[in-house]
C-alpha cells in the first residue's frame, strides 16, 4: 500500500513538473517567440523601405514569414479589385499613398476595424473616426530641381514659381493616373480656388511632360533631362543621398502632406499577424526604420534629421477634403487627361 501511495505521489509530482516546464513565459508573446505563420502586405513603398521594414519585423517576430507586393498605387488597387472579384483579397495589410482610396475601401466593406495600441501616438487628423485605417507615414509633395541647372536662389519656392519663364519645356511630373501621391496633389490643387484647373492648363502650356512612375520622374531630373519636377520628399532625398544632383524644396505655402494610411483587410488569412505588422509600422521602432530610409514619420515623437518636423508639416499643409476626392476621383482624372492627353 505504501509503495502504491509513493508511486502515485511521484506520478503527480512528475506531471506537475511537466506542466510547469510546459508553461510559456508571460512575456513570450511580447518577444515574438509565440507568433508564427505568415503575413502579406500590399504597398506602394519602395523596395528598399519595405526590405528594411521586413528585416525589422522579422527580427521582432522571427517565426512569422513576411511577404509583400510592391507597386504603384494604381497597380495595387487594380490587383485588389481583381482579387475581390475572385472572392478574397490576398493581402492582410494594405499601405498605399492616397488617403482617399481608403474612403473607397471603407465604403466597399473590405477593411477590418482595428484600434492599434500604437495609434494613441498618432494625431487624430490622421486616423479614421471608425478605426478602419490610420496614417502610416508622412509623404510631402513639393518641388524638386537639378542643382547643376538651377541655383538655390532661382529654384521654385511655390507652385506658381513653376510658371516662371526659365522653366519653359523643363518641367516633368508623374502621371496622376499611375501614382496615388501625385493624384492626391493634383486633386488638392484643382480643388483650391487659387490654382484650380487653370493652373494645370498653364503647366501644359509651359511644356510640362508626364512620366509613368514616381521614381522615373525624379530620375529624369537627376539625369538633367529636365530642370524641375513636382516631386516627393523621400524619393528626391534618397537620390540625393546616393549622390544625385537633386534637391527637394518644401513649398513656402500650400504644402501638400499625405498621411499614407495602413489598414487591415476584412477576413484576411492572417488577421492576428496583420495586426502585429500594423502595430510594428506605427511603433516608434517601425517609424525610425522609415526615417532611416528618408521617409517622414507620422508620429510627432519621432523626428527626421534635417527635415521639417511632422507638426510643422501639418501646420503648413493645404487643407484637402478626402471625401470629396473619393467622390470625384474619376472626374478629376478626366479633367487632367483632357489637358495632358
Amino acid at each position: 500500500m505504501m509503495k502504491k501511495i509513493i508511486s502515485i505521489s511521484l506520478a503527480v509530482l512528475v506531471a506537475a513538473l511537466f506542466m510547469s516546464c510546459s508553461k510559456k513565459p508571460a512575456d513570450s508573446a511580447a518577444s515574438g517567440s509565440e507568433n508564427s505563420g505568415s503575413v502579406m502586405l500590399y504597398s506602394s513603398l519602395k523596395e528598399a523601405q519595405l526590405e528594411a521594414l521586413k528585416a525589422g519585423f522579422i527580427a521582432k517576430y522571427p517565426h512569422i514569414k513576411m511577404d509583400y507586393y510592391a507597386a504603384g498605387t494604381s497597380k495595387v488597387t487594380t490587383k485588389m479589385a481583381a482579387e475581390k472579384q475572385s472572392g478574397q483579397i490576398a493581402c492582410d495589410v494594405v499601405w498605399i499613398g492616397d488617403p482617399s482610396n481608403y474612403i473607397t475601401f471603407k465604403r466597399q466593406g473590405i477593411l477590418e476595424q482595428y484600434v492599434s495600441p500604437e495609434a494613441a501616438n498618432i494625431d487624430a487628423s490622421f486616423k479614421d473616426a471608425d478605426n478602419y485605417y490610420c496614417g502610416g507615414r508622412m509623404i510631402v509633395m513639393g518641388l524638386v530641381y537639378n542643382t547643376n541647372n538651377v541655383t538655390a536662389e532661382s529654384a521654385p519656392k511655390t507652385w506658381d514659381d513653376l510658371l516662371n519663364a526659365e522653366f519653359k519645356n523643363q518641367i516633368v511630373m508623374t502621371d496622376p493616373g499611375e501614382a496615388g501621391t501625385t493624384f492626391y496633389a493634383v486633386a488638392g490643387l484643382m480643388a483650391d480656388s487659387h490654382y484650380g484647373i487653370d493652373f494645370f492648363k498653364k503647366l501644359k502650356a509651359m511644356g510640362t511632360e508626364l512620366e509613368s512612375g514616381t521614381t522615373s520622374t525624379h530620375s529624369k531630373v537627376a539625369a538633367n533631362a529636365y530642370k524641375v519636377c513636382i516631386g516627393v520628399d523621400y524619393v528626391a532625398e534618397t537620390l540625393e543621398s546616393n549622390g544625385s544632383t537633386i534637391k527637394f524644396v518644401y513649398p513656402e505655402k500650400d504644402l501638400i502632406a499625405i498621411s499614407s494610411p495602413i489598414a487591415l483587410i476584412k477576413n484576411s488569412a492572417n488577421q492576428e499577424n496583420g495586426k502585429l505588422l500594423y502595430d510594428f509600422i506605427l511603433s516608434a521602432e517601425g517609424q525610425q526604420i522609415l526615417v532611416d530610409h528618408n521617409v517622414s514619420p507620422i508620429r510627432f515623437d519621432v523626428s527626421k534629421p534635417g527635415a521639417m518636423s511632422t507638426s510643422d508639416i501639418v501646420a503648413r499643409s493645404m487643407k484637402i477634403d478626402n471625401e470629396k476626392i473619393a467622390d470625384q476621383s474619376a472626374d478629376i482624372l478626366a479633367a487632367f487627361d483632357a489637358i495632358f492627353k
